[in-house]
């Protein structure tokens, strides 16, 4: 996938009126993405993006405790001053793609590296483990 049809896939999901809006909430997810995803796992989803946002992806150091799919959400929301309801639809309509170009099993891999509440975010019902 190209970054063309990426921004293009983005915005038909997340229905947006213009490919510069669906560029906006790209690069806000995929920085947010980047400070979140370390080890094997970073350098899988870097090579499976495209190069536009994999740049964006790897420009970003990673946070020592990443953080709950909530406060992700909360955290983009901060960082860009905007409401955490449009927040929360950028995050699920990028990270959809995402989910997508990464593939089952590194999604897989992924979820597991982070916290509760991500699963969600990717469109993925959050599985618990069983007491």
């Amino acid at each position: 996938m190209t970054y063309e049809q990426m921004l293009d896939k983005v915005r038909y999901d997340g229905a947006y009126p213009t490919r510069e809006r669906a560029e906006e909430a790209v690069r806000l997810v995929v920085a947010g993405l980047g400070r979140q995803i370390t080890g094997d796992e970073r350098v899988e989803l870097a090579a499976r993006l495209p190069f536009e946002a994999a740049r964006i992806f790897t420009s970003q150091i990673p946070d020592p405790r990443p953080l709950t799919g909530w406060a992700f959400v909360q955290d983009l929301a901060a960082r860009t001053g905007a409401p955490v309801g449009p927040t929360r639809w950028d995050t699920g309509s990028v990270l959809g793609v995402v989910a997508a170009l990464a593939g089952p099993d590194l999604l897989t891999r992924m979820l597991r590296q982070l916290p509760s509440g991500h699963a969600l975010l990717f469109g993925r019902a959050e599985l618990t483990p069983a007491a």
